[in-house]
């Protein structure tokens, strides 16, 4: 059977982050790709300079037409945007018979809000209990277990937190802690650290969408979730490491490396 990923999630004119990113993680993994628009960004590596919602009756119309003719085998979810469009997709979700990794965007790489406490409750409160996996960086742990954030420790204690929403596997981001990239997984009761050099670079833009699109192609193709989120923290890492240099502000990685 052909692994089927889908990605819900925003456009980022500029290809480094959003479903542009998704999709080329997704062809890279070997995984066939599909998208649901749920906003459009006028940005660069440079700046946001504009938003505009899609409507949620539109969004949810888009899911639909691909559910009803090609099933995926995992997705996710990007930005979102606004309540009554998490409200919306929570109701669907609710339906799937595949792995759903939630990436909470809240915050663009410029620091431009992308989600508001609203849409943030009803994400805790209504999304996550139908999702798999949910990957926040520290402020968004930080926010969704509403305790602070700061190191290894914290990392754990929030993801454990989180998890009582009813999302059974939790991933906390933590960029760079200790000189090394760090990152911990709660799943299924049970704390994986995973730990990689940190490359001193501007260019990261768009990395969690990288990774969490990495471990829903892995998923897509059947792998174990542990397994997953080592394979696309490498991933990240590698993709980080040859990224080729573009834009004026902080531009995107290499999503062509070896997978």
């Amino acid at each position: 059977m052909t692994a089927v990923a889908l990605t819900i999630a925003g456009s980022d004119p500029s290809g480094g982050a959003g479903l542009q990113a998704d999709l080329k993680t997704f062809h890279r993994h070997g995984v066939y790709g599909m998208s649901v628009v749920t906003l459009l960004t006028v940005q660069n590596t440079r700046r946001v300079a504009g938003v505009h919602f899609v409507e949620p009756r539109f969004v949810l119309a888009q899911l639909d037409a691909v559910l009803d003719d090609i099933p995926p085998t995992a997705a996710k979810t990007g930005a979102l945007g606004s309540a009554a469009l998490v409200a919306a997709l929570a109701e669907r979700a609710a339906t799937f018979g595949f792995p759903l990794v939630v990436d909470p965007v809240m915050i663009s790489k410029h620091g431009d809000p992308l989600l508001d406490q609203e849409a943030v409750a009803l994400l805790r409160s209504r999304l996550l209990p139908h999702a798999t996996l949910v990957t926040p960086n520290m402020p968004e742990a930080a926010a969704l277990a509403e305790m602070e954030v700061h190191d290894p420790q914290s990392m754990a204690r929030a993801a454990e937190r989180i998890s009582l929403c009813g999302v059974p596997n939790v991933l906390v981001k933590g960029g760079r802690l200790e000189g090394r990239a760090v990152d911990v997984l709660y799943a299924d009761g049970e704390v994986h650290r995973f730990a990689t050099p940190h490359i001193d670079t501007r260019h990261t833009h768009g990395t969690g969408c990288v990774f969490s699109a990495a471990i829903t192609a892995r998923l897509a193709r059947g792998e174990a979730l542990v397994a997953a989120v080592q394979a696309a923290k490498e991933f990240v890492m590698q993709a980080i490491r040859s990224a080729p240099g573009l834009g004026g502000g902080c531009g995107p990685t290499n999503m062509q490396v070896e997978v």
